[in-house]
């Protein structure tokens, strides 16, 4: 029987899940697979995706700190890869010896929080908080909002990165000054356990705050939950970017909360 080859590529790379979430999907669909981590070198990314596609690996993941190389290197890109104005893709497809991009952290992040945390999008008052990557990538999932404000330390970027959609605003942090429906951490500020300078009056009840980082509980999470909020991290996101990939691949979607309930017992 054929065996596909597919990876995931970073720089750390160890602590990846991405191998054990595609072997449990791979698993559950029985599909004939294989998936590893790969470490790459930081100045040699284009010259280890072109050797692994040339060995006949059918897909690959794409982790920090590549991204944007990773987009810069694809013959084609999807339309939402294109029209995420993020410059980054976290996907590969081997297309007959191309290099085909997309992104699906946006669609992991939307389908997280409408299918897993019942959350609706559709009409909502909706805060990003960052202008980096991370909110760039997601911010085209997030259609149908009512309003989408834009919050960060450095204006500026925050006026361009709402600037790229009909219903976006922007401010800096400490002009917020109201209570959102859905509140989305994109900044890196759980890495470092940083609070981030943002009133305790942007939370209510009525709130989803939910950060993409996952696997511990950030200074974010922490005041969203002392004000009364609903509070997510971002496993179900990671799950669910990955099952977009693999359907990318396979043509089927696995079922992603028993991988997600494996992964969060683990962590316990």
């Amino acid at each position: 029987m054929m065996v596909d080859k597919y990876a995931v590529i970073g720089n750390p790379i160890a602590h990846s899940k991405s191998p054990l979430i595609h072997a449990d999907f791979a698993q559950q669909t029985a599909q004939a697979m294989t998936y590893e981590a790969i470490l790459a070198p930081v100045d040699s990314f284009d010259a280890t995706v072109k050797e692994l596609m040339a060995s006949d690996y059918k897909g690959l993941n794409v982790t920090v700190p590549f991204k944007f190389e990773a987009y810069k290197i694809c013959d084609s890109l999807s339309v939402r890869a294109q029209s995420s104005g993020a410059g980054a893709v976290n996907t590969l497809i081997n297309s007959h010896g191309k290099i085909h991009g997309d992104n699906t952290d946006g669609a992991g992040l939307r389908r997280d929080i409408e299918l897993n945390l019942g959350f609706a999008i559709e009409g909502k008052e909706v805060l990003i908080l960052g202008a980096g990557g991370a909110a760039h990538g997601v911010l085209n999932s997030l259609a149908g909002a009512k309003q989408i404000t834009v919050a960060n330390r450095n204006l500026d970027k925050a006026l361009q990165l709402a600037a790229s959609i009909t219903n976006g605003s922007a401010c800096a942090f400490d002009a917020l000054d109201k209570p959102y429906d859905l509140i989305i951490n994109a900044t890196s500020a759980g890495l470092t356990d940083s609070m981030l300078p943002i009133s305790d009056a942007i939370f209510s009840k009525n709130t989803l705050a939910y950060d993409m980082m996952y696997g511990r509980e950030t200074p974010f999470m922490a005041q969203a939950r002392r004000n009364g909020a609903q509070v997510a991290d971002g496993l179900g996101m990671l799950v669910e970017q990955a099952a977009e990939a693999f359907y990318l691949w396979r043509g089927v979607r696995p079922n992603t909360k028993p991988v997600m309930d494996k992964i969060r017992a683990l962590a316990t």
